[in-house]
Parts: C-alpha cells; sequence; structure tokens
C-alpha cells in the first residue's frame, strides 16, 4: 500500500543506508517532482507496456468486455467535483440472473481496483477478474457447473481504477505516485479516525486531504457502498503481499465469532492457492504502523459490511526504495501471470465460502462472546451482525423482529380505532340533552 510499509520490514541500517543513496533525489523538491525525473536514472524500473495496459487503454478494454457481454455485464460512470478537481470512477455491475431472481436474496460484493496510482497490477488483476466472469478466460482446474451456480449466487460490483488522475500521474512519469489528481491519499481520506498522524507520519506519502471525504473519488465510493450495501468488500493493493482484516488504525482485529470466520477464511485462502506467503490479521498489527481514514476500517465500523477486507497481491520488497515500479508490480510475464492467476483463484473460492456459510448457517444464530451473529442469509431478510461499534455500542437494523413489530403495529391501529369508536360514542352520548335543549 505503499512504500512505508516495505521500509518497516528492512533493519534500521539498511534504511538509513538507502536513504543516504536516495538524498538527493527525493530531498530538492518538497512536492515529489524528483521522483518523476528519476526514470531517467538507469537504475529505475520503467513501465513494461508490453505486460501493462495504459489507463485508457484498460478501460476501454473494460468496456468492450461490457458490450460483448450485456447478459451479465453492465457499465456505469460515476463523477464528482469539488472546488474545481474533478474525478471519475467506472463501476461494473456484474449479474447474470438478474432478470429471474430477486437480487435481494443474493450475497453482495463490492471489489476496488486502483485506489494508488503506482499500483498498476491490481488494475491488470481488475481486467482479468472480469475476463473469467464474462467466461471468456478461465481457471485452471476448477468445476464449471460448481462455479456457474457459484456465480448465479451472486451480484458483483467492480471499480477496475478507483484513482484515474493519480494513475496518469505515474504515466506521465511520476512512478512513485500513490495519492490523487490533487495529492491527497485516497486511503487516508475515509471517515474513521480521519487526521490523526502517528509519530512517523509523511505528509508526502499519506496526505489525509481537507477533511474526511473531502475528494470527488472517496466521495463516490461510499455513495457506492450506502446504495449497494456489500456483504463483502475488498480493497485490492500492492506492496507486499498479505490477507488483512479489520482493523489499519488500530493493532488489534474485532472481536467475537465474526472475526473468527474472517480469520478463518483468510487462512484457507492463503494456504491453500498462495502457499501460506501473505501475512493475516488487523493492518495495523501486521504493518508495524497504524493507519487512520482508511477504507475497509469504514466499511467494516460505519458501513457495517459484515466481511470487509484489504488484500496486497504482490510486493519486491528487495527492490531499491526508489524503484517503485520494480517494487508494487511484477516486471516479468511468469510473475506478472502467476499474480493475476493465484489471486483470481483467491476470489472466486472466496466468494464460494461466502455462498456456503450462507446457506450453512441458514436460519441458525452463532453464540459469541458477547451476543449472538446472525447468518449472512439472515442479513439478506433485513438483519445484521449484533457486533460492537468501536464506541462500544450494538449496532442493530431497524428491521430486526420486523414481523413482531408489524404485528404490534397492526394491534396499536386496532385498539386506535376502538378507542376513537368509544370516544365518539360517549361524545355523541353527552351531546344529545343539550342538542334537545337547545330545539326547543
Amino acid at each position: 500500500m505503499g512504500i512505508r510499509r516495505s521500509l518497516k520490514h528492512l533493519p534500521n541500517i539498511l534504511i538509513l543506508a538507502s536513504l543516504v543513496v536516495v538524498l538527493t533525489d527525493r530531498f530538492p523538491s518538497a512536492h515529489g517532482k524528483s521522483r518523476g525525473s528519476a526514470t531517467k536514472d538507469a537504475d529505475i524500473t520503467p513501465i513494461n507496456h508490453d505486460l501493462y495496459h495504459t489507463s485508457g487503454a484498460l478501460l476501454e478494454e473494460v468496456e468492450s468486455l461490457v458490450h460483448r457481454h450485456p447478459d451479465k455485464l453492465s457499465i456505469e460512470t460515476l463523477s464528482g467535483t469539488n472546488k474545481g478537481y474533478k474525478a471519475e470512477i467506472t463501476v461494473v455491475t456484474y449479474d447474470r440472473d438478474r432478470k429471474d431472481n430477486d437480487d435481494k436474496a443474493k450475497l453482495r460484493i463490492l471489489l476496488t481496483f486502483g485506489q494508488h496510482g503506482r499500483e498498476l497490477i491490481t488494475t491488470e488483476l481488475a481486467l482479468r477478474f472480469l475476463s473469467i466472469l464474462s467466461e471468456e478466460e478461465f481457471l485452471p482446474n476448477i468445476n464449471r457447473s460448481t462455479f456457474n451456480r457459484t456465480l448465479s449466487r451472486l451480484v458483483i460490483k467492480v471499480v477496475p481504477m478507483e484513482n484515474l488522475n493519480g494513475r496518469k500521474l505515474v504515466e506521465d512519469g511520476e512512478l512513485c505516485e500513490r495519492r490523487n489528481g490533487r495529492g491527497v491519499d485516497l486511503n487516508r481520506n475515509w471517515g474513521v479516525d480521519w487526521g490523526k498522524k502517528e509519530k512517523d507520519y509523511d505528509p508526502y506519502e499519506e496526505n489525509s486531504g481537507t477533511g474526511p471525504f473531502s475528494e470527488p473519488e472517496t466521495q463516490l465510493m461510499r455513495k457506492l457502498s450506502v446504495s449497494f450495501e456489500p456483504h463483502i468488500w475488498v480493497n485490492v493493493h500492492s506492496g507486499m503481499e498479505a490477507l488483512f482484516m479489520p482493523y489499519d488504525h488500530k493493532n488489534t482485529t474485532p472481536d467475537g465469532v465474526p472475526s473468527q470466520i474472517m480469520k478463518s477464511m483468510l487462512e484457507a485462502l492463503n494456504h491453500i492457492h498462495l502457499k501460506d506467503s501473505c501475512l493475516i490479521g488487523s493492518g495495523g498489527a501486521s504493518v508495524g504502523y497504524l493507519a487512520h481514514g482508511t477504507a475497509t476500517d469504514y466499511m467494516y465500523d460505519v458501513a457495517r459490511v459484515p466481511m470487509a477486507f484489504t488484500f496486497e497481491i504482490f510486493g519486491d520488497l528487495k527492490a531499491p526504495q526508489k524503484d517503485c515500479f520494480k517494487m508494487f508490480n511484477p516486471i516479468d510475464i511468469i510473475s506478472f501471470n502467476r499474480v493475476l492467476n493465484n489471486w483470481s483463484a483467491v476470489f472466486f473460492h472466496m466468494f464460494t465460502m461466502g455462498v456456503q456459510q450462507m446457506d450453512g448457517l441458514q436460519s441458525k444464530a452463532v453464540a459469541s462472546s458477547f451476543d449472538h451473529w446472525v447468518s449472512i442469509d439472515d442479513y439478506l431478510n433485513g438483519y445484521l451482525m449484533h457486533r460492537k461499534s468501536r464506541y462500544g455500542k450494538k449496532m442493530e437494523v431497524l428491521e430486526l423482529g420486523l414481523r413482531e413489530i408489524r404485528t404490534y403495529f397492526r394491534l396499536f391501529l386496532l385498539s386506535s380505532v376502538l378507542l376513537l369508536f368509544m370516544f365518539c360514542s360517549r361524545i355523541s352520548k353527552s351531546t344529545r340533552p343539550l342538542v334537545s335543549a337547545i330545539s326547543l
């Protein structure tokens, strides 16, 4: 997710030595301009255009893919402006049986890629993922009938390139740029613990903006999450290999059975598809520093997404600090395809596990240390997990006990009507003598 993540895995002496080497490259400019000029350095790996699409070409590929498969895919462009700064986000929706089935009975999944401009491999994964969904490409060693049954139970929204403006800066030579088009880190611009700065805060890398959701990109993503109400959220990054769950802003994971289920899923995915190569746990505990204002923490704590993850799909920790393209992206065809194939398999296995959980936990509540966790299938019928927010209060949905509420409401209406009838009858009786006297 950032150079700082890679740095913190290196011994301090190596960090100091490396800083001396790159000091003249980084010190002269307070705005990171020297990073772009570094592309002329023989030690800097340029973008491999034989492997990687430009932003424009990739989005054109995505659009063409959608147009070839209108029965499965649809596309829309969301746009927003703030103080003259404009951003656009492409959103692709996969729903293969949307005309025949009620989408409310399906598992809803929201995936975002390319939140940091320099992480090109994540957007290539988005394209590969959509190609598999459309069945133009296929995962090896997969049961097609099981695969199709799983997909029929899902609605998936994919944001293939969240930070288009930042990506264009990278393509113009700023190979270390992670921020958006006006210098804000989109993964520090969300509302949970926004603006808090650690002792090792890097104002270049972690500029959180003028306020939470100051950036059009984060405003659009928040709006999308509110309207879609996903059950699974994954924010895809590169810079290391990891499967993270909340929290980023503190070095703990959430309490209770839901957290244990998330961790168990990640451990299984890591073992089956990634040869146990990934770090697993909370981002704050695993990386070595805390991150405030991140998307995943907001999705879990505020948007109440039952399963919220951050996937780090590649990182070359041996790459020189200023060689950002190599640090965040595979540079050879073998590594490139291995990353895309392995992580595509991770996604589809995760979806299968989600569907199995819906079926296996139907009409059951799983006991936790503080309350009961209701299955995702129950969530689809109007429930939400009974879990504590970071403020220690239970978060409950208004539709909890909807049937009972309707019953009580009907009884209330019936009682009100009876009381009103009795009141009117009493008034009518009490006024009759007065009317008679007046008539005389």
